[in-house]
């Protein structure tokens, strides 16, 4: 074994304790997300000790990740607003609990990193993720909410985008995440953790 049991079950055991409070409280849409699905994934990758499941999930996320941490705590520190990417972080009319749970986005980049460097980076890692959001980005844009705006299918930003026409832009959403988020990352990993 090479990542220590007790993170293994206190990480279960807080994704539990998320999924249960999430279902509740947010549509079935939420868990599409990307960096709710690798919060999910995380559970595996870490009881398999799979290389590619970590590699796969941070080549997805850490990039969104570092930008949510740089709004969030951009506008926990200086009390203006960076991006909305963070607004419900500091919605009053949300329950703090609520709210709490969402710091797995603080987190979980580190988590992903520290997996990585202890299992080692999977090439392949690049072209699972592309194919996991080639089936998830589909699905997003027909069986979810557009006021959600689910992982920006809609547009970019909160609201629905109304220039392009909406599966001209969802393909070109299935273009960019690959080419402009993943394969980025991929790169910046397979050189800190391969080299």
């Amino acid at each position: 074994m090479m990542i220590p049991l007790w993170i293994k079950i206190a990480y279960t055991l807080f994704v539990a304790v998320t999924v249960a409070v999430y279902t509740v409280k947010y549509s079935l849409g939420n868990f599409l997300w990307f960096s709710d699905i690798a919060l999910l994934t995380t559970v595996p990758a870490l009881w398999l000790e799979s290389s590619l499941l970590a590699s796969m999930v941070a080549v997805g996320i850490v990039l969104p990740e570092v930008l949510w941490n740089v709004s969030f705590f951009g506008q926990l520190l200086t009390g203006r607003r960076v991006t909305g990417l963070t607004d419900y972080m500091f919605d009053p009319h949300k329950p703090l609990y609520l709210r709490a749970l969402s710091l797995f986005h603080v987190f979980l980049p580190v988590m992903l990193l520290w997996m990585i460097h202890v299992l080692g980076y999977a090439p392949a890692a690049w072209i699972a993720q592309t194919a996991l959001a080639w089936v998830v980005l589909p699905l997003t844009y027909f069986f979810s909410n557009p006021e959600e705006n689910v992982n920006w299918v809609f547009g970019p930003g909160a609201n629905p985008q109304k220039r392009i026409p909406p599966l001209i832009y969802l393909g070109l959403l299935m273009i960019g995440f690959p080419v402009l988020v993943y394969l980025p990352t991929h790169l910046l990993l397979q050189m800190l953790f391969n080299a």
